[in-house]
Formats: C-alpha cells, sequence, structure tokens
C-alpha cells in the first residue's frame, strides 16, 4: 500500500498531479483545488490510497489525512466509486461532509455530478456516528472548496471552447493566483472569471485554435 508520495510537482492539469518519486513520475489523482495549488517544480506532499481494479492501479492523493479517511469512507459506501468520491471532496471539505451527515441532510451530495437522490441517502446512512466536524483550519494558500469549483467550471469551458487543457489550465491558475480582494473569485462567479480568462488568452490566439480545430473536422 502506498499510504504517501513526496516529491517535486512535475506536472499538474484537471485532476491530475504528476509527482517525482525516486526518480520515477507518479500521476495521482486529486481534486481541482489540489491540482490549482500545485507548483511545478515545487515539493509537495500528499497522503495516498491505491485503489486496484481488474484492469487499473489507481492512485489517489490528498493534502490532508481527514480528506483521505472521508474519501476511504465514501468508496466504501454501496454505489460510490472513487470518481465519484472524489467528486465530493471536490465540491465538499471534510468539515461540511461531516455536518451534512449528522444533520442526515442528503440534499448537499444530491449537488455533486453523478451522485443520485438514492445515493446521497446511503452516503448519510453510512457515514453517521463515522464524521465528526473538526477545527482544524484550512492550509495557507489553498483555494476555497468554491473558488476551485468556480476554476474548475471555467478550464472545462475554456476546453469546449477549443483551448488546449494545459494552456486552459494556466489560464484559470493565474487568474485564481492573482485574485485579490478587489476581485473575489468566489463572489465574481464562473461568466465573470471566464471573461478575463479570454481576455488573457486574447482572441487572436483562440481564433488560431478554432481554426485549426476546423481544418481537424
Amino acid at each position: 500500500m502506498i499510504s504517501s508520495v513526496r516529491g517535486p510537482v512535475l506536472s499538474a492539469l484537471g485532476t491530475t498531479v504528476v509527482i517525482e518519486v525516486g526518480g520515477v513520475g507518479l500521476a495521482v489523482q486529486v481534486t481541482p483545488a489540489t491540482a490549482l495549488s500545485s507548483r511545478i517544480g515545487t515539493e509537495t506532499r500528499l497522503s495516498t490510497t491505491l485503489i486496484v481494479r481488474e484492469d487499473s492501479l489507481t492512485l489517489y492523493g490528498f493534502p490532508s489525512a481527514d480528506e483521505l479517511a472521508v474519501f476511504e469512507l465514501l468508496v466504501g459506501v454501496t454505489g460510490v466509486g472513487p470518481k465519484s468520491a472524489l467528486g465530493v471532496l471536490a465540491v465538499l471539505t471534510p468539515n461540511q461532509i461531516a455536518t451534512a451527515v449528522n444533520a442526515e441532510d442528503d440534499a448537499v451530495f444530491r449537488k455533486v455530478s453523478g451522485i443520485g437522490p438514492k445515493t446521497a441517502k446511503l452516503i448519510v446512512l453510512s457515514l453517521i456516528g463515522k464524521v465528526a466536524v473538526t477545527a482544524t483550519p484550512a492550509a495557507p494558500g489553498r483555494p476555497g472548496v468554491a473558488t476551485a469549483t468556480v476554476g474548475a467550471s471555467v478550464q472545462a469551458a475554456l476546453i469546449g471552447l477549443g483551448w488546449s487543457e494545459r494552456v486552459a489550465a494556466q489560464a484559470v491558475d493565474e487568474i485564481l493566483v492573482g485574485s485579490t480582494a478587489e476581485f473575489d473569485v468566489e463572489e465574481a462567479g464562473v461568466a465573470a472569471v471566464l471573461r478575463l480568462a479570454l481576455a488573457k488568452l486574447g482572441p487572436a490566439q483562440h481564433a488560431g485554435t478554432a481554426n485549426a480545430a476546423e481544418r481537424r473536422s
């Protein structure tokens, strides 16, 4: 079992971070918030769990032990696979999950893509008594959950418009890192951040990308 990895970040795109460990690049599946907070060349440490399937070995990583613990609880719920569990943690913090479970509120889980009403109820029933609200502060410099969700939505929109995943991720990352009190990403929302990203990338570049895509079709 690989319980943790530590090393310099080789790449961070979407929900995959590649970390060099002993000269080997390990691809780790993470939440958009973790990917957005990872800096290429900077050393990082993630608590991990290896999910073994007949046709794959997939490593999932988290910056805190609390997130890993909740992830492992979620994948133990009937109908919740690793991707769905990661999706829950992409939208909700461990404290938010614990609060919802303790209040027997399955509505928050139904808002997560891929989680239906029955599965949401099963999550609550399965996790009652297993999760607790803590006073652990968020890691410094890490984007908030809502901020990361906005960033992930904007990145997906840019890719849909024809930009490559690398270019879209870089543009979103620069906006999130450069956000200030005068421009709150969470308050601005997806539309405003998307406009900023398009302005940063420039119409000429986008036109070229679109034309190239048109020629390939």
